[in-house]
């Protein structure tokens, strides 16, 4: 996947301090996720069923460490 050109959005938790942010981008037929921090750096590819899991996972808390 060539990301190259594509408009990359920061998640609205991140705030303007920086900090653990993440960047995503549509991309048919993919969702790119990308640090923010390394915006040259490795990106994940997840198809459109897959994201919309995740992202309900995510919003669920079902990854969330518990500290």
């Amino acid at each position: 996947m060539s990301t190259s050109g594509v408009r990359w959005r920061k998640s609205s938790y991140s705030g303007g301090q920086g900090g653990n942010c993440v960047e995503v981008a549509a991309q048919a037929p993919e969702i790119a996720v990308r640090d923010s921090k390394d915006p040259d750096g490795p990106t994940l590819a997840f198809g459109v069923a897959e994201w919309r899991v995740f992202a309900r996972r995510v919003k669920a808390s079902e990854f969330d460490p518990g500290w």
